[in-house]
């Protein structure tokens, strides 16, 4: 339990020292071309009145916007946390 708390103590402490990315003067400038196609594409495909499709477009659609979702996260926009990281996080609330 105590080695749990240290570890969790200086990865906190690290993660503390680094700033987010969220005031607009430390954002990208701006969007590559080829990431605001793909955005403005979901946003088409969200606005769409998806009723009157039948199965095969609807699947054909949920594909598209999967591999645009993924090919948007691997270009290194955002931040993301993984699965045992949360975890941890929510252990060390818990405990504190």
């Amino acid at each position: 339990m105590l080695l749990m708390v240290a570890l969790g103590v200086f990865t906190t402490v690290n993660a503390a020292d680094k700033k987010p990315a969220t005031a607009p003067s430390e954002l990208p400038a701006e969007i590559p071309a080829e990431i605001k196609v793909m955005l403005d594409r979901l946003d088409e495909i969200k606005a769409m009145d998806k009723s009157d499709l039948d199965r095969f477009e609807k699947r054909a659609l949920r594909k598209e916007v999967r591999s645009m979702k993924t090919q948007i996260r691997t270009s290194g926009n955002g931040i993301y946390i993984t699965t045992g990281a949360l975890v941890v996080i929510v252990l060390l609330i818990l405990i504190l």
